[in-house]
């Protein structure tokens, strides 16, 4: 599969959209993070994660999650979540399926900044597919 050409404007306009979709109800708790973009991971963040060069990387969150910080917690830099253009790309071979990846990515970082970890956000991605999958056989 070959994969999705877009530019730079196209793909931050979907990271833009992606954020936009998270409901509203999270997206007022989501206080002090910054939301970027990069072509791909550094080095020095795959050695950290203990990541090969041919393992995927989409997104990160950097930062103390929400549950975790105490009643002190202030007068920090922005924790961040940054989405990894090149490895989204070669995921997809055309806009749309972009676009899903996309917001998928930022809905995961999204819940690590909330305080889930992998396991649990893997069940709960699990889930929405089997109800996505479950919605679309009752409209057949």
């Amino acid at each position: 599969m070959p994969p999705v050409n877009c530019s730079q404007e196209t793909f931050s306009a979907l990271v833009e959209e992606a954020l936009k979709s998270i409901p509203r109800i999270f997206r007022k708790k989501m206080e002090n993070v910054a939301v970027t973009v990069a072509w791909e991971s550094s080095e020095d963040v795959r050695r950290d994660l203990g990541l090969s060069r041919q393992d995927d990387l989409l997104g990160l969150y950097q930062g103390l999650p929400l549950n975790r910080r105490g009643a002190d917690y202030g007068n920090v830099l922005p924790d961040k979540i940054t989405l990894y253009q090149k490895p989204l790309l070669a995921q997809c071979d055309n806009l749309e399926s972009l676009r899903r990846e996309i917001r998928k990515t930022l809905w995961h970082e999204v819940g690590h900044y909330f305080g889930l970890d992998d396991k649990t956000l893997r069940r709960l991605e699990r889930e929405q597919v089997k109800t996505v999958r479950l919605s679309s056989r009752r409209e057949k």
